[in-house]
């Protein structure tokens, strides 16, 4: 007789926390309700931060779609034009 002795499986909770320097009491206080059998720490995988740039002038940060514009021209995907001058940008336009 052969016989299988299981264990129930527990749920699990995921809790992010934003302010790191309430970890230590957070997990306190979570180990003392009734039920949790363990309180462990597993640091989130740091997410690869998007390049932007602000503008003064606004107060705000340019959009995504700029900053990919941005991104092709100096990466060679978009080309892009140069003046020297304000001068010959307005002649350049005004010839459009």
């Amino acid at each position: 007789m052969n016989a299988t002795l299981s264990m129930p499986v527990g749920a699990q909770l995921l809790v992010n926390i934003s302010d790191i320097s309430m970890l230590k009491d957070i997990k306190k206080a979570i180990s003392m309700l009734k039920g949790v059998d363990s309180v462990k720490t597993q640091n989130a995988k740091p997410q690869k931060a998007k390049p932007s740039l602000y503008d003064p002038e606004t107060g705000e940060f340019l959009s995504e779609e700029t900053m990919k514009v941005i991104e092709d021209v100096r990466s060679g995907k978009e080309q892009c034009t140069t003046y020297s001058s304000f001068e010959e940008f307005e002649k350049s336009m005004r010839a459009l």
